[in-house]
């Protein structure tokens, strides 16, 4: 019997694992009393590495950031290189999410006049390793570049030869009128979803999986777009104007849930899909914040991606499993580092964290 081209993949991504911060880590960060505390406890992780090096130029909350996202980008294009060729066109479309993001930050600060050093310090990339990970089609020079331009018009042009023009060029006229820069990265977001789901077509037999875990991303994003809306009571084709076809879940389905007259009704009609939604209830109730039914819905997903990732380890599957862990530990640090810097509870903080309950 011929040898699956992932065993290689398998044997190299394993070993990885146990680089991941056990859940017996997070409680020493959240105790930390600021940023700088919190870099201090990541010197005894992984993470040390980074730290060490960036400490001399950085400190705080922007240290432990650069930090977070050197480990990163390496963690992931690790996992880039450990993919079979047949495989990487797949897995190259899904780490363009990290260009489309970069992409995003910029237009968006530059639309807000935001500096470009402090841009630039948030861009996901490890300064030494171009932000596309080997994947996408944009490096950190490149980026750079964005962020010269002086307009969001200029910017936009200068998108062209990275093969976003088609995506974005149709809405310029409408920026120049409104300011709005919302529907620019809706395109790009939609545009991105699109890409990764052509890609993950059925032909060696293992990208269903794939297809199924960026269907979930798409539903657990759709639902709190849902809330997002309800919170902020816009009608139903407003929210709807949002959605992002993909999904499992269809537009059709979700203007009769949107029916729901607040928020918890809301999300009690949700349940069905999303079993464990019903954990953001206590968040929203005492801090009027939709963060907790925000992270119910990441962690349930997660936690039943995982689960059937494991499932197929010779297959694409050990590839996203390892992306997936990055990306979430990735999202509970930032999370953390976030909070200890505005001085949010350990207690608070503990429940709206994803992996330590993985």
């Amino acid at each position: 019997m011929a040898a699956s081209p992932y065993a290689s993949a398998l044997g190299r991504l394993n070993p990885e694992f146990p680089s991941f911060l056990p859940k017996e880590t997070y409680p020493q960060l959240l105790a930390t009393k600021d940023p700088n505390e919190f870099a201090k406890v990541l010197e005894t992780t992984p993470y040390a590495e980074d730290v060490a090096r960036i400490r001399a130029t950085h400190s705080g909350v922007s240290l432990v950031e650069l930090a977070i996202n050197r480990t990163f980008v390496r963690r992931n294009r690790h996992a880039f290189e450990a993919t079979p060729f047949a495989g990487r066109p797949i897995v190259g479309a899904y780490l363009g999410r990290w260009d489309i993001q970069n992409i995003e930050m910029i237009l968006t600060a530059k639309a807000k006049g935001r500096g470009v050093t402090e841009t630039e310090d948030h861009l996901i990339s490890s300064r030494e390793i171009p932000a596309g990970l080997y994947a996408g089609a944009m490096n950190l020079d490149d980026f750079r570049i964005l962020l010269s331009q002086t307009t969001v018009e200029a910017m936009v042009t200068s998108l062209v030869r990275y093969g976003y023009g088609t995506t974005i060029l149709p809405f310029l006229e409408a920026f120049e009128r409104t300011h709005n820069i919302f529907p620019i990265l809706l395109a790009l977001d939609k545009e991105y979803y699109r890409n990764v789901l052509a890609q993950a077509r059925f032909f060696q037999g293992d990208e269903w999986v794939v297809r199924g875990l960026i269907q979930s991303e798409i539903d657990a994003r759709n639902a709190l777009l849902l809330l997002k809306g309800k919170d902020h009571r816009l009608p139903v084709e407003d929210v709807l104007a949002r959605w992002i076809d993909g999904g499992t879940s269809t537009a059709a389905a979700a203007s009769d849930l949107y029916a729901a007259r607040s928020v918890p009704e809301l999300a009690e009609r949700l349940a069905p899909r999303f079993p464990s939604i019903g954990e953001g209830a206590s968040e929203y109730t005492s801090a009027d914040s939709l963060t907790g039914y925000e992270v119910a819905l990441e962690r349930e997903r997660a936690s039943s991606e995982l689960k059937r990732l494991r499932t197929y380890p010779l297959s694409l599957s050990v590839i996203f499993a390892f992306l997936l862990r990055n990306e979430l530990e990735r999202s509970d640090l930032r999370r953390a580092v976030f909070g200890r810097l505005y001085g949010v509870s350990a207690e608070r903080l503990t429940p709206l964290l994803v992996s330590p309950r993985l």
